[in-house]
């Protein structure tokens, strides 16, 4: 027998009249003025718990949602909403013969506007001291659910998720009702939210699971089996926190996104003074910030397109940033300066010579005198940049991942941000270096983890003096280098990020007068390379831990 098709369902109406509503929010925010603007307008309110008690201690007239569904809150608040007397309220479609009847069969009413926020688990998940069972009787199930289902049947049902919006439903519902265009906009940013959320609770879920490796290992060499193995799905929530000028070029539209709720490292930047931060700029103060962060004495870096073309350590920060800026002067010009003290006057003082600019100082806080020095003397004063850089695991947010993108993909990795253990070390050569060297090799083993390789890093005590990176072979970074040491390379130290892989640098290193090499070792020609540095009368320290970075 031949059945004709069903008939389509009728036009989504566009407005919509509001006349009973769910109101379930964990954030009162607004609260009285919303219920003020609905009973106004004749509006049925439904809600639950502490919703419910708020309204109708403003005099408000309240349906508890117990009274809709017939069944008490239970398990302590954890069900209260999950009923099909509130969801199919929520999900009917109204322009459908069917779903009308079924309603009306079972004396279900529809929801014209669900009016939900979210119990806050990101205040409890995010402090240090939470505990499991705090955190998790805040993730939020019927909210949610709620949210979801209304935002899914938008074209019938509005959906309020933040005090923010509760104005403009009232001046819809004063109107006629909310429209099809504001259901629709309403419902991307409920998804945006739910999403977000989700995000939030996977995350640390993971940590809660032992997916994601901890903020410090046991051990700086560690090998990478002992550790949690990588997700094997990470969600992320991103937010735009900064507008940018443009790209690297003018002609490149760029922003800075970083995930939802997270305050740490550059994401969470508070601009003190000067020009907005550009593309750039962000990616030198990543460069300088990071270097600085591996060094517990006063520390100043000095980057330029994202290499540290100066850095150096102190007993104060004021000598520390006067001998960075000494070792390149020329590339000090238009730089970004990274510090991992809060700047003092007297520091912020040594920026204020003629010749001098920067483009961007980073610190963990400006004293109130180096700000206005810094504000007030130097002629480039309108146009420098003082950025202030919250302490914290930036890395939390993304499951203990360092992210970079290529095309199509995304490539993580665990940061490279554990210092070396000196005690691990192997002097493979029949001179040991003098003790005074030891902090020397440390440091520059330190500095040249956050050069672009090749790299290779010479070293006079704690002060950088001539860095060759970006080579593509490793005889010319140890030739840039040892040029922009010039004299200084006498009786300094030299790293080198990965292994020599051939004994030709050896040859300039000794003819430059450097007093010790520190490398990881592990090419075939390491016999040949330790040889030409028997010959040579140099020490060879191997660390069996290579630090490149493309």
């Amino acid at each position: 027998m031949h059945t004709s098709p069903p008939a389509p369902p009728a036009a989504t109406p566009d407005r919509i009249p509001v006349r009973r509503v769910l109101v379930s929010v964990f954030d009162k925010t607004g609260l009285d003025r919303l219920g003020r603007g609905l009973a106004a307008a004749g509006v049925e309110v439904v809600s639950t718990g502490g919703t419910a008690r708020a309204l109708a201690a403003q005099g408000l007239p309240v349906t508890d949602v117990a009274t809709v569904t017939g069944f008490p809150e239970m398990l302590e608040g954890r069900v209260k909403t999950l009923h099909p007397r509130i969801f199919a309220g929520i999900l009917g479609r109204f322009d459908r013969d069917q779903d009308v009847a079924t309603l009306a069969e079972h004396g279900i009413g529809r929801f014209d506007a669900v009016i939900v926020n979210l119990y806050p688990f990101a205040s409890v998940a995010g402090r240090p001291d939470a505990r499991p069972d705090e955190a998790i009787e805040l993730i939020d199930i019927g909210g949610p659910s709620l949210v979801r289902a209304a935002a899914k049947n938008h074209a019938f049902t509005a959906v309020v998720t933040d005090p923010a919006q509760y104005d403009n439903l009232i001046a819809a519902v004063a109107s006629g009702g909310t429209t099809l265009v504001q259901r629709r906009q309403l419902a991307a940013r409920a998804f945006e939210q739910t999403a977000a959320y989700d995000a939030l609770i996977a995350g640390w879920m993971a940590g809660h699971a032992g997916l994601v490796a901890p903020a410090v290992a046991p051990s700086p060499l560690s090998p990478p089996d002992e550790e949690p193995p990588l997700p094997a799905r990470l969600t992320l929530e991103l937010e735009r926190r900064l507008p940018l000028r443009y790209g690297e070029n003018p002609h490149q539209a760029a922003t800075l996104y970083a995930p939802v709720g997270t305050r740490a490292g550059l994401a969470g930047l508070k601009q003190l003074h000067g020009r907005e931060l550009s593309y750039n700029n962000l990616l030198d103060l990543d460069a300088a910030t990071r270097l600085a962060g591996l060094v517990e004495t006063p520390m100043a870096v000095v980057v330029k397109h994202t290499n540290p073309c100066g850095a150096a350590t102190a007993d104060t920060l004021s000598r520390a940033l006067e001998q960075a800026l000494a070792a390149d002067p020329v590339s000090a010009y238009g730089s970004i300066l990274a510090v991992n003290r809060p700047l003092d006057r007297a520091t912020a003082e040594l920026l204020t010579r003629p010749g001098l600019f920067v483009e961007a100082i980073a610190a963990p806080g400006f004293a109130p005198g180096a700000v206005e020095c810094l504000t007030t003397v130097p002629s480039w004063k309108a146009s420098v940049r003082l950025v202030e850089v919250p302490a914290g695991d930036p890395w939390e947010p993304t499951a203990g991942l360092e992210l970079r993108s290529i095309a199509g993909g995304v490539l993580a990795q665990r940061p490279d941000d554990r210092c070396d253990d000196p005690a691990a070390w192997r002097v493979v050569t029949t001179a040991t270096p003098a003790a005074p060297l030891t902090p020397a090799l440390d440091f520059a083993f330190t500095i040249v983890r956050r050069l672009t390789s090749n790299a290779i890093a010479v070293c006079q005590g704690t002060n950088l003096v001539g860095a060759g990176v970006g080579q593509t072979s490793r005889v010319d970074a140890v030739r840039l280098a040892l040029a922009k040491a010039g004299p200084r390379a006498r009786g300094a130290v030299l790293a080198s990020d990965a292994f020599f892989p051939f004994a030709d640098s050896i040859e300039p290193i000794a003819a430059a007068g450097i007093a010790a090499i520190i490398q990881p070792g592990g090419s075939k020609r390491d016999p040949e390379v330790i040889a030409a540095a028997e010959k040579a009368g140099i020490p060879m320290v191997f660390s069996s831990r290579r630090h490149f970075r493309h």
